[in-house]
């Protein structure tokens, strides 16, 4: 394989791994808490650091790893509840980690769980009357691909120029 043709195999290979990658979700529990959200343990009184969707969540003490919690993306997905009929079918939501469960200022519905959604998070995959609910999540990374492909071709050239 000659040198301009591996960045395309390296690149289709990439593509049909994202395509073809099965699913690592974990299986927790997931409450519920309401305003007042400040001050947060990763934050601290910032109001920047809510997405505007207000689709965010606080981390159990399973997940929150002394703090390298913040700011890190789950996808979540409710999957079962005591009561049938709890979850918005395959209803997956991005949830951005903004504080401790353990030391929210509000009061979850329920304490000891993986999470604790935002109010507006959990009503989006769950009927909000639930104190908590079975959910699937996974750690979401973003990638850009435009900077990824660019940093392979950049590498590319530099080693062809050096040829």
């Amino acid at each position: 394989m000659d040198h301009l043709q591996r960045p395309h195999a390296f690149i289709t290979f990439l593509l049909l791994l994202i395509i073809l990658h099965p699913s690592h979700g974990e299986v927790g529990t997931s409450a519920q808490y309401g305003p007042p959200f400040l001050p947060t343990a990763c934050y601290g009184y910032d109001p920047g650091q809510f997405p505007s969707s207000n689709l965010f969540a606080a981390a159990g003490d399973g997940i929150w790893d002394n703090g390298a919690a913040c700011g890190r993306q789950y996808l979540v997905k409710c999957i079962s509840a005591a009561e049938p009929g709890t979850c918005v079918p395959e209803q997956v939501i991005q949830v951005r980690i903004v504080d401790f469960a353990l030391t929210t200022v509000s009061p979850a519905s329920e304490d000891g769980t993986t999470m604790v959604l935002s109010d507006t998070a959990f009503g989006t995959i769950a009927n909000f009357t639930a104190a908590s609910i079975n959910i699937e999540f996974q750690q979401y990374f973003s990638l850009s691909l435009t900077h990824f492909f660019y940093s392979i071709f950049q590498k590319e050239n530099d080693q062809n120029d050096r040829i």
